[in-house]
């Protein structure tokens, strides 16, 4: 495994400063931002597809300095009911895919998307209980009609390309835990996989470490973000919270750095989990961290991982 690091952190920086900042602080793999929800002014895939030019620049800045890409990130909506919205994300998921085949990437991040609950929507619809049965309707007519339809043919697109989706589950999207991921998967096609993110598993109550065991061979990606929940705000109000992120003080649960959500040995038992799994891609530090700036969040991030993640060729095995 490599401690790596999602570029879009230092939007405010330039494509060459930022690689020289990640650089100094001992990171040589990056995720990089390609579109979606997140914008990356460091990599704009219709332009770097159109400009060869441009494509030779983008990629010997990273080459130059020793620096590999783990994946590009694309983190949009294309099942989203608005279609003009829905074919934007999809536009962007297909450049990102092409960009990363130019690049032999050979891995793209992305959600799963969320439709509406019907033809007539104008919004994306995410169910949380099974009752009413209208919402068990809304489940599996979004399932049926929208999700696997599109994600069967972005496999063979993938499959085409050389190139994997690894699909982030995110409650707000019909891919949110592993039933949904795994479904999605087994529905689909084995180019899709899993981007791993325990900050989202933390909020919903579920285990990370044995999580991630049980996604094995279908997690492309992992995310290192910490999630902190509030005793007395869940106590009183449950996990299911709508307020803003900034409102910290009275939400339930908010996002952390590494560290600041669950201690040490939680993140051992990930990174273990990681390892059981014969997991050796990137450790993508991301950082949302309301109560800490970016520059203070990554380097307290790249602190507390570092020694926690064996050097690749290293075993922790007596009788290796």
């Amino acid at each position: 495994m490599k401690l790596g690091v999602f570029t879009v952190l230092f939007a405010d920086k330039s494509l060459e400063e930022m690689l020289e900042h990640v650089k100094s602080k001992g990171i040589d793999t990056v995720e990089v931002g390609a579109g979606g929800y997140v914008g990356d002014p460091h990599c704009k895939p219709a332009e770097l597809l159109a400009d060869e030019t441009k494509l030779a620049s983008f990629r010997q800045a990273f080459e130059k300095r020793g620096i590999t890409i783990s994946a590009l990130s694309c983190h949009g909506n294309a099942l989203h009911p608005n279609k003009e919205e829905a074919e934007k994300f999809h536009q962007q998921f297909v450049d990102t895919v092409k960009l990363a085949e130019k690049l032999s990437v050979d891995t793209v991040v992305t959600f799963s998307g969320c439709p509406g609950e019907s033809e007539h929507s104008e919004n994306p619809v995410w169910i949380t209980c099974p009752w009413p049965t209208d919402f068990s309707n809304v489940v599996d007519w979004q399932w049926k009609e929208k999700v696997i339809p599109y994600w069967k043919k972005q496999n063979e697109f993938l499959k085409e390309h050389g190139v994997r989706v690894a699909v982030e589950p995110h409650p707000g999207f019909v891919v949110y835990n592993n039933e949904t991921a795994l479904r999605l998967r087994a529905a689909c096609g084995d180019q899709i996989g899993v981007n791993f993110d325990p900050s989202h598993y933390f909020w919903q109550g579920m285990d990370p470490a044995q999580s991630i065991k049980e996604v094995g061979e279908a997690l492309y990606h992992f995310h290192a973000k910490d999630t902190q929940i509030e005793p007395r705000n869940t106590a009183l109000n449950g996990v299911l919270d709508t307020k803003s992120y900034a409102d910290i003080a009275n939400r339930s649960w908010v996002f952390r750095t590494v560290g600041y959500g669950h201690g040490e040995q939680a993140w051992r038992d990930i990174i273990s989990a990681l390892q059981v799994i014969g997991y050796d891609g990137a450790v993508s530090i991301e950082h949302e961290d309301g109560l800490m700036s970016v520059d203070e969040g990554f380097s307290k991030s790249v602190d507390f991982l570092q020694d926690m993640l064996i050097k690749e060729g290293a075993t922790n095995l007596w009788w290796a």
